[in-house]
């Protein structure tokens, strides 16, 4: 089991046609994935790649049944582009554009309000389900299958985790990009809880960086429902307050907003912080070999525990049979 997508998703290419359109298509049908289609209005009848072009998200889902959207289209146009797909019922939207109107962004997030539609990015690498299914622009040969999840506001920092956890003999369950604008679809909280109620996901790396406050709010919620360990790196630890660093969204507000900040919050909610992110995957072989652990020898106690009450069961059994003979040996007696 994977979350988001795995090898029986059905992916449609909005932006199809264009420059970065066609060449991570065919990297992510190199991968695997189940590219059945793309979108460029004015193109619809042609091929492209050897899949079907349609006009409109709406043509493209009743002909191939796609349930999953990624999106490549200039910025001026990408809100647009998630609204579309959301009208036309695509149950996942991964948007890779980066640079898009923050009003534009306003708009299309309300749109999403009360639709099936959950969206990935923008601003995003994607997600990716290692071994099974592509959607983005990460380099697939990084990501071996394993049962570690990532969620990561940063593309590069996703592939040295990736890297590092398959180097370290874990691998990766699903990988979610959730991308650095201040406006995205899916938050930390929200990727961190699908992973976490994976039951095939035993670990978790979670990325974040200066400015905002979903790491936060994510680590909160990890320590009122913590089943599995987490491991935490926040980027920017340097970074000025008042300067944007890379992200649109990663920019230091106030004293909540900091890499130290974050960090502290992330470690007082239990979870395992990293100083560097060259230390993850060594970090997280440590973690989830002591999760095994604690696991075998709770299953140890409860395993004792279980012999005890059998045991006691036993006595108690022993003493009510040596009552009934007691009594049995008083009637004799009387007689």
């Amino acid at each position: 089991m994977a979350v988001l997508v795995n090898n029986k998703s059905r992916i449609i290419v909005q932006g199809f046609t264009g420059t970065e359109g066609s060449f991570h298509a065919s990297q992510m049908i190199e991968y695997g994935t189940q590219v059945v289609g793309g979108v460029t209005p004015g193109k619809g009848g042609s091929t492209h790649l050897d899949r079907p072009v349609f006009n409109t998200v709406a043509d493209a889902v009743k002909n191939t049944g796609a349930d999953v959207s990624i999106i490549f289209v200039p910025p001026a146009f990408a809100a647009d582009a998630i609204m579309e797909a959301a009208e036309a019922g695509v149950a996942l939207v991964v948007c890779i554009t980066e640079g898009i109107p923050v009003q534009d962004m306003v708009k299309a997030k309300h749109y999403l309000t009360g639709t099936r539609t959950r969206l990935i990015g923008p601003n995003c690498p994607g997600v990716i389900t290692a071994e099974q299914c592509k959607v983005g622009i990460m380099p697939g040969f990084v990501f071996k299958k394993g049962k570690i999840g990532i969620v990561s506001k940063s593309g590069t920092l996703t592939y040295e985790a990736a890297d590092q956890v398959a180097k370290a003999g874990l691998g990766i369950s699903t990988a979610i990009g959730i991308g650095g604008d201040p406006i995205i679809g899916t938050t930390t909280k929200e990727a961190v809880e699908l992973l976490m109620n994976d039951p095939e996901t035993e670990g978790i790396v979670m990325i974040g960086e200066i400015g905002g406050n979903m790491e936060a709010e994510a680590a909160r919620w990890v320590k009122a429902n913590q089943r599995k360990p987490v491991v935490g790196f926040i980027a920017g630890q340097t970074a000025p307050p008042g300067r944007r660093m890379g992200h649109a969204g990663a920019i230091i507000g106030g004293a909540d907003d900091t890499a130290a900040a974050k960090m502290k919050i992330l470690s007082e909610c239990g979870i395992e912080v990293v100083q560097s992110p060259a230390d993850i995957g060594a970090t997280m072989a440590r973690v989830i070999l002591r999760a095994k652990k604690g696991k075998s020898e709770n299953k140890k106690v409860k395993k004792d525990v279980k012999k005890a009450k059998a045991e006691n069961s036993k006595v108690k059994k022993d003493a009510k049979k040596g009552k009934t003979e007691s009594k049995k040996g008083r009637v004799k007696g009387k007689k």
